[in-house]
């Protein structure tokens, strides 16, 4: 990843064991690496660079001395920068997507159709927003003026790790700000080639950087550092949470897209045969790893048989395989302990009392290696469950029943989570009235669109702050009033 011949965007085995620096690729201070495993074989199939506090320390300092020069560059020098980033995603799509399928399972369909592709959304959306966005207005005599925060510390999970990647560096450098990026250790592949990206848009040295390693060790490095000014993290509730206490003492700013339990409300006049596939889909979408799976669907009780044939037929027609294939719809569980977790949660499921109606525990058929999961329905599920109350991440659906509007609302709000939420009506006025008493930063309607303008984040223990469009992209700006602006 040194030289800028053609196969400068490929992975290379040798430069995955170094850490992109100050605009250069670089050793870490202490040898050590971490393996990175296929979880379609279950083999070792590179090893990358496991970074310490130095490291951590050496990349700050380089993102802050890079933060005057770069925070007063013009939005339309920034915006450039950032459209050359665009278009080399665009450009190198099958290396990302290749990528993302060896890291972490995705099939290399969805790989192409949403991993890649929906990343450069936020790429595009950070470069065009550029082009609009107010940083400074006046009101009366006081200007209020949006600046860069200044140094963040970025640190992304392994689910969608491309797409949530730039769903943070994009809009932070677009502000104005430099960082520093910690990629899951599980899946780093893809950030060590958006990181050569980068480099040869032309980004100057110091204003993007990358060490890889574990959470404890540079996670925490990172969150504690003195001369980092934010920290937004995408991960589980107990990373988010000690990510805000290592943070506290330094008073910085920190934001969380953490947890999910999403509800998907079929409100009875809904059209069943169009609500159910898709909602099943949407929960096992990405092999159900993604906070913002609609994994409760909650249904009318005397409706419940009709919906339970619907999503069994839907479910046992996905299939899980070699991600490799483009005839599989879904790749393996993207690493071991999630596997397991998810395999621990159907045996809960069913010690439980819940109605196991497809799916179930233990690998694929046909499937002796590989963390291949079994598309899982069940139904008649309480509310008091633990498959009803914890988030899984993996291809888990349940089935919850309600007599009642207000019932379907007071379960879609009983857990500790608020990411997203789905209501399906064919009354677009019932569906926006039940959308506002659900206590979640995003719901959608119908199955819309995705829109990269859409701000997403969490209500409770989802988190804290919004990512995407104008919302996420004020993350990384700070407020300044100056009073007297507009006097003589």
């Amino acid at each position: 990843m040194t030289t800028h011949s053609s196969n400068s965007h490929r992975v290379d085995p040798q430069t995955t064991q170094q850490f992109y620096i100050d605009g250069h690729w670089c050793s870490p201070v202490e040898p050590a690496t971490l393996p990175v495993i296929n979880p379609a074989t279950e083999e070792v199939v590179a090893h990358v660079a496991s970074g310490t506090a130095a490291d951590v320390d050496r990349a700050v300092a380089a993102a802050r001395a890079a933060f005057p020069a770069w925070s007063a560059t013009t939005p339309q020098a920034r915006a450039d920068v950032i459209g050359r980033i665009h278009a080399l995603i665009i450009e190198r799509k099958e290396d990302l997507a290749q990528a993302l399928s060896l890291e972490m399972g995705a099939s290399i369909t969805s790989a192409r159709a949403m991993q890649v592709p929906l990343a450069a959304e936020h790429v595009r959306v950070a470069r065009d927003l550029l082009a609009t966005y107010a940083f400074q207005t006046v009101e009366g005599s006081t200007a209020i003026q949006r600046e860069p925060i200044g140094v963040c510390g970025l640190i992304t999970p392994w689910n969608w790790p491309l797409y949530q990647i730039t769903a943070k560096v994009a809009p932070a450098i677009a502000a104005g700000c430099t960082v520093v990026l910690k990629p899951s250790e599980l899946s780093p592949l893809s950030a060590l080639l958006f990181a050569q990206l980068v480099h040869d848009a032309g980004l100057p040295a110091g204003v993007f950087n990358l060490v890889n390693g574990s959470g404890p060790e540079v996670g925490g490095a990172m969150a504690a550092h003195p001369d980092i000014d934010m920290i937004s993290i995408t991960g589980s509730n107990r990373a988010g949470a000690l990510v805000a206490q290592a943070a506290a003492p330094t008073v910085k700013r920190v934001t969380q897209e953490l947890g999910g339990k999403s509800p998907n409300i079929l409100l009875p006049d809904a059209d069943f045969a169009k609500a159910v596939p898709p909602g099943v889909m949407a929960a096992f979408r990405n092999v159900g790893q993604s906070c913002s799976a609609p994994t409760r669907m909650i249904v009318p009780r005397n409706r419940l048989a009709e919906v339970e044939a619907l999503a069994i037929e839907t479910a046992n027609a996905i299939i899980v395989g070699d991600p490799q294939s483009e005839h599989s719809v879904l790749g393996p569980i993207a690493n071991q302990a999630q596997f397991h977790r998810v395999q621990a949660m159907i045996e809960a499921g069913m010690g439980e009392g819940a109605k196991l109606i497809c799916g179930g525990p233990g690998r694929v058929e046909g499937f002796d290696k590989g963390f291949y999961a079994r598309p899982t329905v069940f139904s008649e599920v309480d509310s008091s469950m633990r498959i009803a109350q914890e988030e899984i991440f993996g291809p888990v659906l349940c089935l919850i029943a309600y007599d009642t509007v207000d019932e379907a609302v007071a379960i879609a709000n009983d857990t500790v989570y608020g990411l997203g939420a789905h209501v399906q009506s064919q009354d677009l006025q019932q569906a926006r009235a039940v959308a506002s008493r659900i206590r979640a930063g995003q719901v959608l309607l119908n199955y819309p669109a995705w829109n990269p303008m859409a701000p997403f984040g969490g209500y409770k223990r989802s988190g804290n702050g919004r990512e995407y469009g104008v919302q996420g992209f004020e993350e990384y700006l700070e407020t300044k009033a100056i009073v007297g602006f507009g006097e003589q």
